[in-house]
This record gives C-alpha cells, structure tokens and sequence, in this order.
C-alpha cells in the first residue's frame, strides 16, 4: 500500500520563508537601527525616513538618498544613483522570473516589490532544488513580509532612539550588513562559473570603486555576468558534482 504525499499547506510554505529568513533579519537589523538614526540627525522629518522605508524598502537606496538629500542633490542626481545601485534587482529578478511566470500580475508585482538581497537568497536557495512547478509563491511572500515588517521596526528603533546615541553609525555595526551579504553569496558559489564570476565582480567592484555615480560597480556586476555566461556555454567543461548541492 503506497502512501499518498501532500503538497504543503499555504500556511506551512509561508512559515517556512519567514523562519528562513531569521538570521538575515539578525544581519539587517543594525542597518535599520544606523538608518533611523541617520534620518533623525539629518535634514528630514522622523516620518520621512519611516516613509522612505515602507516605499522604497532597499536599504543601499535609502543610505545613498539620505546622504545626497542632505547634500542638496537634485532629484535627477538621486533618482540616477539609486536605479544603478538597484539595477541588481533585474539580475534577481531574472534569476527567480522562471519560478514565478505563471503567477498573476498582482503576485509578481507583490512578490517583486518585497524582493532584496537577501529574500532573493534565502527563495533562491529553496527554489533552485525543486521544478518550477513545485516553487510555491506563499515561501517567497513568507521570506519578503517578514523581511519587511523586520525592517519598519529596526527603522521606527533608530527613529525614535537614535538621537540618544549620536556615535551609534561609528560603532562599526554596518558591517552586520557587510557579513550579510557575504553569507548571501558564499553559499552560491557551488560550481566554477559562480564562484570565477563573483571574483571578477568583486575584483572589478574594488578597483573602480572610485567611479561616479556607483558606476564602477554597475560595470563590475556587467564584467562578472559576462564570465559567468562565457563559462555557461557548452564548450567548457562543468563537472556534474559541481552543481549537485
């Protein structure tokens, strides 16, 4: 007598994104907390960055607008420098577009408006050992709502305590984000064109660091694609074990 599987329940799926998401939200918290302190010693009103956070929900965007705010840029100037920093988002979003194609519109605007670092990590993680007809979208919308209610309160603590620490954004806590994202692409790295494609992109990233605009960056993430494609091709060898994770 065969014993008949499940599919998991919708419940099920979106309890799981948001305990997978747990120690990303550790990570993220004191870049939240830096944030709102930021906000509160700067030019902006509290609920201007409270707002900030629950429109724009991208911390490197936020940290790049307060300070070119508060060096009068035109709005031309930030608009430009946040879509390059953000341009990322269209790598991620490709990456993820085959697991969620068949959804309705509204799914994919939602589950697109709460995609970031490290929900692309932790959904992409689950989602690239399963057939994309088993990519359920309630462990993604699990992974993003909890990220993002994580993210409001971490904000909304700077906000309202950050004024009583002054020195808090010289404390060194932004490298939680730094560790963050090492922990996001570390675990990627499972066969030869990732890893040759994160080494060049960071190589790249660091030597042109000193760019306008964060284009070095935008060039760094293009060069890294660019070997990550060339060494997809069928002429180079891919051994089978390097993919098995």
């Amino acid at each position: 007598m065969t014993q008949r599987t499940t599919a998991p329940s919708r419940l099920t799926e979106f309890t799981d994104g948001a305990r997978d998401i747990i120690p990303m939200m550790v990570g993220a918290a004191p870049f939240g907390v830096i944030f709102g302190t930021l906000v509160s010693s700067g030019p902006l009103h509290a609920w201007h960055g409270q707002l900030m956070s629950l429109l724009v929900f991208a911390g490197s965007a936020q940290f790049i607008g307060v300070g070119l705010i508060a060096g009068h840029a035109s709005f031309a100037v930030i608009w430009a420098t946040t879509l390059v920093v953000n341009l990322r988002h269209v790598l991620y979003s490709a990456t993820l577009a085959p697991y969620v194609a068949h959804l309705p519109m509204r799914w994919r605007w939602t589950l697109g408006g709460l995609l970031t670092d490290e929900v692309f990590a932790v959904v992409w993680s689950r989602y690239r050992l399963r057939p994309t007809a088993d990519a359920n979208p309630y462990y993604f919308l699990g992974a993003g709502v909890a990220m993002y209610v994580n993210w409001q309160l971490w904000t909304l603590a700077g906000l309202l305590f950050g004024a009583a620490f002054p020195g808090l954004q010289s404390l060194g806590l932004d490298f939680a984000m730094v560790a963050t994202f090492i922990a996001i692409v570390v675990p990627q790295l499972v066969a030869l064109r990732y890893l040759a494609a994160a080494a060049t992109a960071g190589a790249l990233a660091f030597f042109w660091q000193a760019w306008p605009y964060k284009l070095g960056l935008l060039g760094a993430v293009c060069a890294g694609v660019a070997v990550g494609v060339l060494l997809s091709r069928p002429g180079f060898h891919q051994p089978k074990t390097a993919e098995a994770s």
